[in-house]
């Protein structure tokens, strides 16, 4: 049986210390098109990363190097100091390395429990391998309520589920097959103000007990509610990389709306 993972790097919150996961100057090109360049990235344990930037700024091809989908064509990925390149996300899980995408890939009919051990099931001892479905059960439960998440019913169909709880669950799915970097895509794009704030929470939590977290979202108001440090992307390009002392939310949130652009805009419609 599979058992949480405990991040084996001392927090560093402060900057200091082996990152988990660090990208130097790193870009990838398809063919003549160039999704990224010179994008500088560390994440800490204990740490959250928010990475920012609108529709097209290059979140998702980064999401895809960091998971092991695509490699980079320029630059390095290292995983606690060791320069690496991911042939599969597999490659990725292995160094504890797991993307929650947006989509969340669950089966909404599926109980909570069967999409927990999705892909990954316990079976009993014996000639048949029969599901273990009470051990999967309780071990769900068990684990949800480790990290906050008190649910009813495991039984209950995950479809039935509030967004922010369906996201929940399997951020904590990720811990628990032994994640030590957790990278979100948008977690908080589809969600309310309450069902985001869970969310946040669980972010918070799971930074808490150690875990290195890059938070993509195209919201300053949320990263800047749970971020240590942010990086902004632009048309695939890094236009910030700051730490939370160094950075107002009104000037990450100007940042991220344009800046200038911003202030020009504003200017010529108010005349």
């Amino acid at each position: 049986m599979t058992t949480t993972a405990e991040p084996t790097t001392e927090p560093t919150s402060g900057g200091g210390g082996t990152p988990l996961i660090e990208l130097k100057n790193v870009g990838k090109s398809y063919g003549n098109i160039i999704a990224l360049s010179g994008i500088n990235l560390r994440v800490g344990a204990g740490e959250v990363t928010g990475v920012l930037g609108d529709n097209g700024a290059g979140k998702s091809t980064l999401i895809k190097i960091m998971a092991g989908l695509h490699q980079q064509t320029e630059g390095e990925l290292l995983v606690d100091g060791v320069d690496t390149k991911f042939s599969s996300p597999k490659d990725a899980l292995e160094q504890g390395i797991a993307t929650v995408y947006q989509d969340l890939a669950v089966v909404s009919l599926m109980p909570v429990w069967r999409n927990f051990f999705l892909g990954q099931e316990l079976r009993k001892k014996g000639f048949l391998r029969q599901l273990d479905a009470n051990a999967m059960r309780a071990t769900t439960k068990e684990e949800l309520h480790k990290m906050g998440i008190d649910l009813p019913d495991v039984d209950a169909p995950i479809g039935s589920l509030s967004g922010g709880q369906r996201q929940c669950v399997a951020i904590a799915r990720a811990i628990f097959f032994g994640a030590r970097v957790l990278i979100l895509d948008e977690p908080t794009a589809a969600l309310g103000v309450k069902q985001s704030g869970m969310v946040l929470r669980y972010i918070s939590a799971a930074k808490e007990q150690g875990f290195g977290v890059v938070f993509i979202t195209h919201n300053p108001h949320h990263a800047y509610m749970v971020g240590d440090h942010f990086v902004l992307l632009n048309r695939g390009k890094q236009k910030l990389d700051c730490k939370y002392d160094e950075i107002s939310l009104d000037d990450l949130t100007k940042e991220m709306a344009g800046g200038d652009e911003l202030d020009t805009l504003t200017h010529e419609l108010r005349r």
